[in-house]
């Protein structure tokens, strides 16, 4: 997998996942979504999403990796749930706002 940057799209091979990429950490990154590479462009679908990576994803939640250095938004729902390298991304947590009074 080419360097991400902010910006790029990418979609799943193997369902209708597509995001779109908010920060990246410098250097490669391996993103998968249903336990395959993920693609650019409009490459066609094939192949079937591995169960182990059969968790889904939701359109409009950002994903993040565990220290935080990788974010992606989800743009198309699909089956398969998102990876970078042997880690899953989990949904980011919302931020809290301020209390008004």
């Amino acid at each position: 997998m080419p360097t991400l940057s902010a910006g790029k799209r990418l979609k799943s091979a193997v369902c209708t996942t597509e995001i779109m990429v908010i920060a990246a950490p410098d250097g490669d990154v391996e993103l998968s979504c249903g336990g395959t590479p993920m693609v650019e462009g409009d490459s066609a679908n094939g192949g079937a999403v591995d169960p182990g990576h059969s968790d889904g994803t939701a359109i409009g939640k950002r994903y993040v990796n565990a220290d935080g250095s990788l974010e992606v938004l989800c743009v198309k729902a699909g089956d398969g749930s998102l990876s970078s390298g042997d880690a899953a991304l989990n949904v980011k947590d919302a931020k809290k706002l301020p209390k008004t009074d």
